[in-house]
């Protein structure tokens, strides 16, 4: 008889927001006229300039090991970034670069996280989270914030849900999947918690770049020294520069809890792609100008999105403030038969709506919002019309 498999590992569970994209792929190499809305990766290309210090770099033969947390000349980069966007200050020795904010995301738990301490999860929360809290033996606390509250954390309720085995609080903001932001104000309340509790604070601020309306977006770590000390600022390239691929994120702490990361890194993957990194470090240092315009091609899909989906009877949304999600409400429809379909939940209605509808968009249940499925908006306009009126037909029948 063969052993068991790690308990750990055998309660992983697969990524809902990959499982609804695999069958959309499936449907879509079969010939099928489906139009995805589930992954969270920018429509538009990379830029040619960054593209461009890619081929450079292959051309120089800049493509062996990398010191293992990233070059020093891409974590002054961060460091530079960070200082220009949000006024905080951090040496290349507070820096980490992985393989992708989820990698930092892994590396900061690991860092901080003893089998059965407690982390806090506010939700609807991203589904690797609660997985990967899991996977280094941590046990998430799971505070969830409704529609009605904006699907945003109180500061009571944070208070409400810490023990003295909790160790840390994630918050990301903007946030996936609900686009929702928190303000100065509301940020500085959730940090003052957590400051008096001494809770280390992850702080994933990917879609910071992605905030609408002219809406300021404030960094955790500007907050104070003290909030600064107890925050792992997680940010990367992904989003803002359409580098999905690339797998280039850092990270930004306190330099014991950066020296703890950078030592699992150099176990486990290594170091990051020499490339990508060259390619990161002129995204992050050259012109900004193109984050101006994807975040305006993306504002003006989501008002459109917005509007159609609240006209629809039976469904709505609110107005999400950053990232590039919508969260629609589709409570109304469970106990329906769509389509031969029977909806009992969400889940059932995303698969009802991919199969019969030809539109793939993601269960809520993953995010810990049943009741809601997403919509990603980092799609073409002729994508999102052409969506939405399917969701019509679809809704009609």
């Amino acid at each position: 008889m063969v052993k068991e498999l790690s308990r750990i590992a055998r309660g992983v569970r697969a990524s809902t927001t990959m499982a609804i994209d695999s069958l959309f792929k499936q449907m879509k190499a079969e010939g099928q006229n489906v139009i995805g809305f589930a992954a969270g990766e920018p429509d538009f290309p990379t830029p040619d300039h960054i593209k461009e210090a890619a081929f450079q770099a292959i051309r120089e033969n800049f493509t062996r090991y990398t010191p293992a947390s990233g070059t020093l000349e891409l974590k002054q980069a961060a460091c530079d970034r960070v200082k220009a966007d949000f006024g905080v200050s951090y040496t290349p020795s507070q820096a980490v670069v992985a393989s992708g904010a989820k990698h930092v995301v892994y590396l900061a738990l690991r860092a901080l996280v003893d089998p059965g301490d407690e982390i806090i999860l506010p939700t609807p929360a991203w589904v690797s989270y609660h997985e990967l809290i899991r996977m280094v033996g941590g046990i998430p606390v799971v505070i969830h914030a409704s529609e009605s509250e904006q699907f945003k954390l109180s500061p009571e309720k944070l208070e409400q849900a810490i023990t003295p085995r909790t160790k840390a609080v994630i918050f990301n903001n903007p946030s996936n999947p609900t686009g929702m932001l928190y303000d100065a104000r509301q940020l500085r309340a959730l940090a003052e918690v957590c400051v008096r509790y001494d809770l280390y604070i992850l702080s994933d601020e990917i879609y910071s770049s992605l905030v609408y309306d002219g809406r300021d977006f404030t960094c955790m770590a500007a907050l104070g020294e003290e909030v600064k000390r107890r925050t792992i600022l997680i940010n990367g390239v992904s989003k803002s520069y359409a580098m999905t691929g690339w797998r280039i994120g850092y990270g930004l702490a306190e330099p014991e809890i950066a020296r703890v990361m950078s030592n699992y890194v150099s176990h486990s993957t290594g170091s990051p792609c020499a490339v990508s990194q060259k390619a990161a470090l002129t995204a992050l240092t050259a012109s900004q100008e193109q984050i101006r315009s994807m975040r305006e091609a993306f504002q003006a899909r989501r008002d459109y999105m917005v509007a159609r989906i609240n006209a629809i009877p039976d469904v709505g949304c609110i107005r999400p403030e950053g990232a590039f999600y919508v969260m629609m409400n589709v409570e109304k429809q469970i106990g329906r038969t769509i389509g031969g379909f029977e909806i009992g939940s969400a889940e059932d209605f995303a698969t009802a709506f991919l199969k019969q509808g030809l539109v793939a968009v993601v269960p809520g249940e993953g995010f810990g919002a049943p009741g809601f499925v997403r919509w990603s908006y980092a799609a073409s306009m002729e994508n999102i019309k052409e969506g939405l009126d399917r969701l019509e037909r679809f809704l009609a029948q």
